[in-house]
């Protein structure tokens, strides 16, 4: 088996009205995605997506010609371009995804088959009033989920905390609270520094009081010592980060300075599907956790979802979802059925072959970037 062809469509759904993304600065009023395809010289076409792909034209040869299946030679070649380009984890995505196919089975029987579903957390996007927070609980309850994830602006920390606290009055001690700090890495342009450590010290001892799961993302990926610090005088408060770390020897020193509870890394955006395994089966031998941050679209998401199932990744597994800005028919427009939970909020391994992606090719057609 060849690769023939390696294509990208890139896609631009209008916002209207716009979504405000609580990491960043500007109103998002378009949602860019970029679909990738590995045609073969056999059929197969595999798929994925999920960073944009700039500059992939580049590198497209290192890969056409090459064995699909030769997994391991291609992550290596990826890295290789991520260094002098932009991030192309979307490519092997599509390449697990073919693999999948050629052996007629859910990529996450490959990885692992830990699990055939894992539960979700309803993964907030925007900053709201508490108000506004409690009654989005309320619908992220109704629809089965049993946890959700709020943000906390550094600028507006008492609002923030005070969104916690009406939701768990609200929904009771059952219902499980992450929180989102938002302070490891910055969108392009945001020069704005981080919370430094004794605001953030302070932020997460009273987030304890309301028996948070846990706290994202509290610092900067270089401050390491913080991290610990903070493990350390919460014992209570589960740590989490890891997103977007690009290096997976950074996240193995992280590991080894035992700095999280709960390692985070994206499979499309940070470091890709073959690493995040290693890296979660390492953080499980620390008695550790791996839940993949999945902010992107469908497509990114079950590409994690497949990973997470396959190592038994959890406790929860982070699901997009704040409406009415962000719901499943806005994120997952390039497919033919939104990815959603079912009844008891727990989202379901697809039983189709490889990563279990179904395309909507007018829409695909109807949004793509001329």
């Amino acid at each position: 088996m060849k690769i023939t062809d390696i294509t990208l469509d890139r896609l631009r759904l209008e916002l209207d009205p716009p979504f405000r993304a609580a990491w960043d600065p500007e109103p998002r009023r378009t949602f860019d995605a970029t679909i990738v395809r590995v045609h073969t010289d056999e059929g197969v076409t595999g798929i994925g997506s999920g960073d944009l792909m700039d500059g992939f034209e580049t590198y497209k040869h290192l890969f056409v010609g090459e064995d699909p299946l030769d997994i391991t030679r291609h992550v290596r070649a990826i890295e290789t371009a991520n260094f002098h380009g932009a991030h192309y984890w979307p490519l092997e995505a599509a390449l697990w995804d073919v693999i999948g196919k050629v052996h007629g089975r859910p990529v996450s029987e490959l990885f692992g088959n830990a699990a055939k579903k894992l539960p979700a957390y309803a993964s907030s996007g925007e900053l709201k009033s508490p108000e506004e927070r409690v009654a989005t609980a309320l619908k992220v309850r109704e629809a089965g989920f049993r946890a959700m994830k709020i943000r906390i602006d550094r600028s507006r920390v008492d609002e923030g905390i005070a969104a916690v606290r009406a939701v768990r009055e609200e929904l009771g001690a059952d219902f499980e609270i992450m929180v989102d700090l938002n302070q490891s890495w910055r969108m392009a342009g945001d020069t704005a520094n981080a919370s430094d450590l004794a605001k953030t010290r302070k932020t997460i001892a009273r987030l304890a009081e309301l028996d948070v799961f846990w706290v994202e993302e509290p610092l900067p990926y270089a401050d390491l010592d913080g991290f610990k610090r903070l493990r350390a005088e919460n014992p209570g408060v589960r740590i989490a980060a890891g997103e977007m770390h690009h290096s997976p020897t950074e996240l193995l020193r992280y590991l080894e300075e035992d700095a999280l509870d709960i390692y985070q890394m994206d499979v499309v955006l940070a470091i890709g599907m073959q690493r995040a395994r290693t890296l979660a089966e390492l953080a499980h031998l620390k008695h550790r956790q791996f839940t993949p941050h999945s902010w992107t679209n469908g497509i990114g998401v079950l590409a994690n979802l497949q990973v997470a199932a396959g190592v038994g990744g959890g406790p929860f597994f982070e699901f997009p979802y704040d409406p009415p800005g962000w719901t499943p028919e806005r994120r997952d427009f390039m497919l033919a059925e939104p990815v959603r939970v079912n009844a008891e909020g727990d989202l379901e391994i697809p039983d189709r072959p490889g990563l279990g992606v179904e395309l909507d090719e007018d829409a695909i057609d109807r949004w793509r970037i001329k």
